[in-house]
């Protein structure tokens, strides 16, 4: 399977996170966990067909468990985040990650990006940036949830360094439920500290949490696990940019946000698009291993 086109359509896949999770009135902790418990059942069956070493799952599960950590922290604060500000200002602040992903992977794994790539880099975020200034709140509560996105930044950064090293070895689906487990106990622990509820959702919250689960959780982060065996961490997140320009459009569309898209937000929208195009054309980067 190409994972270039593997990698456009997790893309496209996480664009609706957003503006869905605005529709919803569970807490944050509780919509993060079930998006993630949801599609456990997925991936643990498609994971027992695929022909894993065992040695290899067991020498990176120490990474898997940092893994899994950054992604619950990195979905709590993100989804906390839309609950105080715009949806084109908490995507935009978390698509900081190629920025975060590119220092860390340079640091860890030695991975730098070329002229080209490092030239889409900078577009990308810089319409990102337009998107976010376009839609801008001043005011203490969005100065929060800009907060929570910024740590959502950080935390899904090593997310992403994480797989592309674990992923050299181990294949997606193992890798995936590993992970995805670990995030769901880890926020189950935050819901009883917090004494969040985790049931009790009335039908338009299950709807909610099962949308997430089927096409930005299964389809987008498990697509963009697949893809960080072919490309490197910070490619996979400048692709992942291409996020808040779908986001953006679907606000607008949904009667229930209805947040209409400025001038800049379109401008800034091209700009991630070219970006997306000049990092993909260039970072590409095949690793040898077992792992599918």
């Amino acid at each position: 399977m190409s994972p270039l086109l593997v990698l456009i359509v997790a893309v496209l896949a996480t664009t609706y996170a957003g503006p869905i999770v605005r529709l919803a009135a569970a807490p944050a902790v509780a919509i993060a966990f079930w998006r993630l418990v949801l599609v456990l059942p997925v991936t643990f069956g498609v994971a027992t067909r695929e022909r894993q070493p065992t040695r290899a799952v067991r020498e990176a599960f120490p990474l898997m468990l940092l893994s899994g950590l950054l992604l619950a922290t990195h979905f709590w604060t993100w989804i906390a985040s839309l609950k105080f500000t715009s949806v084109a200002s908490s995507v935009l602040l978390v698509s900081l990650k190629p920025v975060f992903a590119w220092a860390v992977a340079a640091l860890w794994l030695g991975e730098h990006p070329g002229r080209t790539e490092r030239r889409g880099i900078a577009l990308a975020v810089a319409g990102a940036t337009l998107i976010g200034l376009g839609d801008a709140r001043l005011s203490l509560g969005a100065a929060g949830g800009d907060a929570l996105a910024l740590a959502g930044a950080l935390t899904g950064a090593g997310y992403y360094v994480i797989g592309r090293r674990v992923r050299r070895t181990v294949g997606v689906w193992s890798y995936a439920s590993i992970v995805y487990a670990v995030a769901a106990v880890s926020l189950g622990f935050v819901a009883a500290l917090r004494e969040a509820p985790l049931t009790g959702f009335g039908r338009r919250d299950w709807i909610v949490f099962g949308a997430l689960a089927a096409g930005p959780m299964l389809i987008g982060h498990t697509g963009m696990n697949y893809a960080l065996k072919h490309y490197r961490a910070t490619t996979v997140n400048v692709a992942a940019l291409g996020e808040p320009v779908g986001a953006s459009v679907i606000a607008w569309l949904v009667p229930a946000i209805h947040e209409v898209p400025g001038f800049w937000t379109v401008i800034g929208g091209l700009l991630v698009l070219v970006g997306i195009a000049m990092s993909l054309k260039t970072g590409q980067g095949m690793e040898r291993g077992h792992a599918d």
